[in-house]
């Protein structure tokens, strides 16, 4: 079938047996993110291109190559947000949220935009949660951080984790830096690429950005960052490493790590797993301290991380296992055309006392019925017929293990919340 009007490439329908996954992940993150006293915010999907352009940097390639740009009615170019943090630097400062309180912990959840060439977990409408704490120089602050990413993940239901870190400096120290990348690079960049050879003037730290293999070759013994921090930085850098192994959290220095934004200072890094391959990361982030300023504000320490849910619904429905516990279908079987109404109602007693339920009143016989509560994946059916009527009880069945309970119509709510931690595990 050649449908008339398809989807635009890089979208995509999320269906509804995949919502599990993704409420899994937006719940957890919630929950986690409330445990730690982030509060939600939420921005407009477009803001002014302006805002992207002088955040992110004119040289990075989301603003020159992966934007969804466009001129509106007014003649104002407004842009389809490509990332989470520029939006919520342009809220903080609009909103005067540095003046109310000293501390603005911040999470958010949505659809972002770029345009790039769609592949697995990739789409060039995507969604993503990310959190940030803003008016915070302290490294506990970012220590802190990366721990509730690895909690997040863990709580996921994703394994091995650990943390990859780097410093890039600061506004001090950077110039030095970029120096020395300079005079390392600087004989072996016509060997390289058009990008990399673009970087090299613009903001070389994001050569070590690349992932063309033959430019990879070429940085093999480029000088190490961390030789190049100015005290503040490093002192800083200590602290944070200081933080992680504290909390026991297996972590590496990678002197090769950067992010692939302008406005990332000191503290980089990624959350990985072992579980992943060779694509591993689960989520990026780090210290910007300078980007509030750059947008005409005071000068103001913050620090965030990003992930994409559409590649964590991708791992977790490989691990699916970890969802077996979870949305527990109950069935309720009207066997008669005359039961049907007090079903309802104990259906409806049912939602409301929490649980998932589903009823079909379209056949009333016993066969269709457990068809249906299999079809469901139902754990348990509840069975009303003629002589449950008559006795005024119920019959729970266990739709795996097929054993059946015979209990009072009255009964249902309170056995059910007694033997729901020992429903057996379906897929």
């Amino acid at each position: 079938m050649s449908l008339k009007y398809p989807l635009p490439r890089g979208t995509r329908d999320i269906l509804p047996e995949e919502m599990p996954f993704w409420h899994h992940v937006e719940d957890t993150a919630r929950s986690i993110f409330s445990a730690y006293n982030y509060q939600e915010i939420r921005t407009p999907i477009f803001e002014l291109t302006e805002l992207f352009e002088r955040g992110i940097g004119d040289g990075t390639d989301i603003v020159e190559k992966e934007m969804y740009t466009f001129t509106d009615k007014g003649e104002r170019r407004l842009t389809l947000r490509p990332e989470g943090t520029a939006p919520i630097a342009r809220a903080y400062l609009q909103n005067g949220l540095g003046k109310k309180e000293p501390q603005s912990k911040l999470y958010y959840c949505g659809p972002m935009f770029r345009y790039e060439r769609p592949q697995a977990g990739r789409y060039r409408q995507f969604y993503q949660i990310g959190v940030e704490n803003i008016g915070n120089e302290h490294p506990f602050a970012d220590a802190e951080l990366i721990s509730m990413g690895v909690h997040l993940f863990d709580e996921m239901g994703i394994s091995g984790l650990s943390v990859t870190l780097n410093s890039v400096g600061c506004l001090v120290c950077r110039p030095v830096i970029e120096e020395r990348l300079k005079q390392f690079l600087g004989s072996n960049l016509k060997h390289m690429c058009d990008d990399c050879n673009r970087r090299f003037s613009v903001n070389p730290l994001r050569i070590l950005d690349c992932k063309n293999a033959t430019c990879k070759t070429y940085r093999t013994a480029i000088p190490d960052i961390q030789e190049s921090l100015c005290h503040g930085c490093s002192d800083h850098f200590s602290s944070v490493v200081e933080y992680i192994e504290a909390l026991g959290i297996p972590f590496q220095i990678n002197p090769q790590l950067v992010r692939g934004l302008d406005y990332y200072t000191r503290t980089a890094f990624e959350i990985v797993s072992d579980q992943l391959g060779a694509q591993n990361a689960l989520c990026g982030g780090g210290r910007y301290d300078g980007l509030i300023q750059h947008l005409g504000g005071p000068a103001t320490p913050a620090v965030g991380f990003a992930f994409g849910v559409d590649r964590a619904v991708m791992i977790l429905k490989e691990l699916s296992d970890i969802l077996k516990q979870k949305n527990k279908l109950i069935y309720v079987a009207p066997i008669g055309a005359s039961q049907q109404p007090r079903c309802f109602y104990l259906v409806d007693t049912l939602r409301r006392a929490g649980f998932k339920v589903e009823i079909d009143y379209s056949k009333d016989d016993i066969k269709y019925q457990l068809k249906q509560a299999n079809k469901l994946g139902a754990t348990r059916c509840i069975i009303y017929g003629d002589r449950e009527f008559e006795s005024d009880t119920v019959i729970i069945k266990n739709m795996v293990t097929t054993e059946q309970t015979t209990i009072p119509f009255d009964n249902v709510i309170s056995f059910l919340s007694t033997h729901a931690d020992t429903l057996p595990h379906t897929s």
